[in-house]
């Protein structure tokens, strides 16, 4: 989903009427209807994935890559792009985790 602008923010809920929309809900709710026709989807971004690959914590995957676990998390939730020898060497763990959990994993 692309992020809006706070004007387009600010147009598209002036379009809504939350509370009809919270009452549909409740009554869903308790015509025990199920919401088959909604579906969240949670984008996991590519370094969460290695991450998940070599099967580290953020704190010890942080170490590994000799930058703090805010560092990381700032990485992971698309705030903060990494550059030089920590970009290599998550090209290094995309394509070869098994490097990175040989040397690091105890």
């Amino acid at each position: 989903m692309a992020k809006l602008s706070a004007k387009e923010l600010i147009a598209r809920d002036a379009k809504r009427d939350i509370a009809a929309e919270i009452r549909a809900g409740l009554r869903e709710i308790k015509a025990g209807v199920k919401a088959t026709h909604r579906t969240h989807r949670i984008e996991v971004s590519e370094i969460n994935a290695v991450r998940a690959s070599v099967g580290l914590s953020q704190e010890k995957f942080a170490t590994v890559m000799g930058v703090s676990t805010r560092t990381l998390q700032e990485w992971e939730q698309g705030r903060r792009k990494p550059s030089g020898a920590a970009l290599s060497l998550l090209t290094v763990a995309k394509k070869r985790p098994e490097v990175l959990r040989e040397i690091f994993v105890d």
